[in-house]
């Protein structure tokens, strides 16, 4: 994989927020994976409030982008082809819907990694609000329960873009929440990666050609 452009930067971020019960005859729990550190906008950060049940774990990935929403934005959008900027996908097809909420696809994973397949549901799309959330409902992998939410929202000089995308997942047997978290954690780190250097590329073709 080429390296990342020094203009982005990457923060990896665990989960150190409170835990306030929702609910607790099933104990479960709304959190944060976002740390007091992370300055995010209010309107931003409520995405990435989760439910999260004693058997599952939850994490975020911040990547900052020398690159407008706007340009980014369609890479991220595109439910329907992951693998524009997520290394690890090998094929996508969609099996129901057009593109809306509720569309499902069908992804099929490269070779190595302990996955053959992935039916995901799209849960969100947001164009004016740059949100895009979908879940996993099926296939043949060890994410059971997995759901993500990625949102844009511009950096404080305006030039740039900050992608957060955060995560809840079940722990599967015979690991630890730890252990769940770096695998994640590890996939998403690079695919934002990915994401960054595709993007900061249609920036700078964009502006030579302008």
């Amino acid at each position: 994989m080429l390296s990342t452009p020094p203009k982005s930067s990457l923060l990896l971020h665990r989960i150190n927020a409170n835990t306030t019960t929702t609910n607790t005859a099933t104990q479960c729990h709304k959190r944060s994976p976002l740390t007091c550190a992370t300055k995010v906008p209010e309107n931003v950060a409520r995405f990435h409030t989760h439910a999260i049940g004693p058997d599952q774990c939850c994490s975020t990935v911040i990547q900052e982008i020398a690159a407008p929403a706007s340009t980014v934005w369609p890479v991220v959008r595109r439910f329907d082809n992951p693998q524009a900027y997520k290394h690890f996908v090998k094929s996508c097809n969609l099996i129901g819907g057009d593109g809306d909420v509720g569309t499902l696809r069908e992804v099929l994973v490269i070779s190595g990694l302990p996955a053959a397949r992935s039916t995901e549901r799209l849960e969100i799309l947001d164009e004016e609000r740059h949100v895009i959330s979908f879940s996993v409902v099926g296939g043949d992998h060890r994410l059971a329960n997995y759901r993500s939410v990625t949102t844009l929202h511009p950096t404080p000089s305006g030039n740039g873009t900050v992608v957060i995308e955060s995560y809840v997942v079940d722990v599967p047997p015979g690991n630890t929440k730890e252990d769940t978290c770096v695998f994640v954690d590890t996939i998403v780190r690079c695919n934002l990666q990915s994401l960054a250097q595709i993007a900061e590329n249609l920036a700078r073709r964009n502006k030579s050609s302008s």
